[in-house]
């Protein structure tokens, strides 16, 4: 009996252990399943675009490339007005609002507003491209903090009005560009467009252009 008796305390004994390595099983799980329910959906990667020698990527950096490609494209959207600029302007706002700041798009509404007054709109059709040797390099992106880059676009302006050409030059923008992850589904760069930096834009001179073409 006395064996018996034993057999079964140890049988009792081998059912605890089982139940606290079951017990253990549980909480790891819970704990892995809250992890997991805390993950980001979504994930941004900004891949630089020249991947010959490889890269080491991190989630929370940007390439200075790819700031610049931003800051070009969504410019290049703004200033684009294929028929007529006292409806093309604002539509051009709305279109890339979720890509600018909110301080920003009120600059951009009320220089909408100022042009509009002073008759710059009216059938007005406007362009801008790259200035032919002035694309990307390193020094046209300066970072100025973390999230907070200058962009330089070297720009061809045009605009015509009626079929007549009134402008055409070439122009230095500095854009002001901010990380902005607030809205993926909207803006999954998670950068914006927060207006111009140092003095503003500038007409180049010929002196400029020629120098910059010949390096």
């Amino acid at each position: 009996m006395r064996r018996y008796r034993t057999e079964i305390d140890n049988v009792r004994a081998h059912l605890r252990s089982l139940w606290a390595v079951i017990g253990l099983q549980i909480l790891v799980i819970a704990v892995l399943g809250f992890g997991w329910s805390q993950a980001p959906k979504q994930l941004t990667v900004h891949v630089p675009p020249d991947l010959r020698s490889g890269a080491t990527l991190s989630v929370d950096e940007i390439p200075a490339a790819n700031v610049y490609a931003f800051a070009f494209y969504l410019f290049q959207q703004l200033n684009r007005w294929p028929e007529d600029g006292a409806k093309d302007y604002g539509k051009a706002i709305f279109r890339i609002s979720p890509y600018v700041t909110p301080r920003y798009r009120a600059d951009l509404i009320a220089d909408m507003e100022l042009k509009g007054r002073q008759g710059e709109l009216s059938y007005r059709v406007r362009g801008v491209h790259e200035v032919a040797g002035h694309g990307y390099e390193e020094r046209r992106v300066d970072v100025l903090a973390s999230g907070v880059w200058i962009v330089w676009l070297d720009l061809d302006l045009f605009e015509s009005v009626k079929g007549m050409t009134v402008k055409q030059t070439a122009i230095r923008y500095p854009l002001r560009v901010v990380r902005l992850p607030i809205d993926a589904e909207a803006n999954p760069w998670g950068l914006a467009l927060d207006g111009f930096a140092a003095e503003g834009p500038r007409r180049l001179e010929e002196t400029e252009l020629v120098a910059d073409a010949s390096q």
